[in-house]
């Protein structure tokens, strides 16, 4: 079945000509004039449209809702406005968006992002490494047994580093793959959110590789330190 996109946007003439392209690409469309309409359709949506200024609620104040709300904290988010400085862009991807793009916009550019978006939070099956268990449809990871308490970009960079055990991630790549092309911070979020991963499951879980950047290490390599 193909992606259905929550279209939230004021302004019905942009609506119509999202719901249009988006439906040409293949995806499945709703549509809400309203911030509190979009917030009723949430469970029929893979991926959200958001615009910034709404009637009833600023778009900002949506996303903070919506990453705060556990049902749906995951939900990937696209904010599309007309708010086009590097300050909104900032201040909206670091309000919880997984991207931005400013109108007016190219339709086969944000066709593009989207696909992009739904690859890179697509729910994937359970991964364990030893006893350390990540349940992305649940947004649960325990070790050994014990439920950790992560935040969201920390558990996609846990997951990202879990699904390639022994692999070598760069902090530009990580990057790309958590916080996705449009996230304008530096490579210090990346070093930040490893810190705190280590926190959780071990100063030795996640080595730093001199000059390439991360990999997870393997329970053998643990073990033999």
């Amino acid at each position: 079945m193909s992606a259905a996109v929550l279209i939230i946007e004021d302004d019905e003439s942009v609506r119509e000509l999202l719901a249009f392209h988006l439906s040409q690409a293949g995806f499945r469309t709703f549509a809400a004039a309203t911030a509190q309409e979009g917030w009723d359709q949430l469970t029929n949506a893979d991926v959200v449209v958001l615009d910034w200024m709404l009637p009833d609620e600023s778009g900002l104040s949506w996303l903070t809702r919506l990453r705060t709300t556990s049902k749906f904290e995951r939900k990937p988010v696209l904010i599309l406005t007309a708010r086009a400085t590097e300050t909104d862009k900032v201040t909206g991807l670091g309000t919880g968006a997984d991207d931005y793009m400013t109108k007016p916009f190219s339709a086969a550019e944000l066709v593009a992002r989207l696909k992009a978006l739904l690859r890179r939070t697509s729910l994937k099956k359970v991964q364990r490494l030893g006893t350390l268990v990540i349940d992305p449809q649940q947004g649960l990871v325990t070790l050994e047994e014990e439920r950790l308490q992560l935040t969201r970009r920390e558990f996609e960079l846990l997951e990202c580093f879990v699904s390639y055990p022994g692999r070598v991630f760069s902090r530009s790549e990580l990057l790309d793959r958590v916080w996705g092309e449009a996230f304008l911070g530096t490579e210090r979020t990346v070093d930040q959110h490893v810190a705190q991963l280590r926190a959780l499951i071990g100063a030795d879980a996640i080595e730093t590789v001199r000059g390439r950047g991360y990999r997870l290490a393997l329970a053998d390599d643990r073990s033999n330190r």
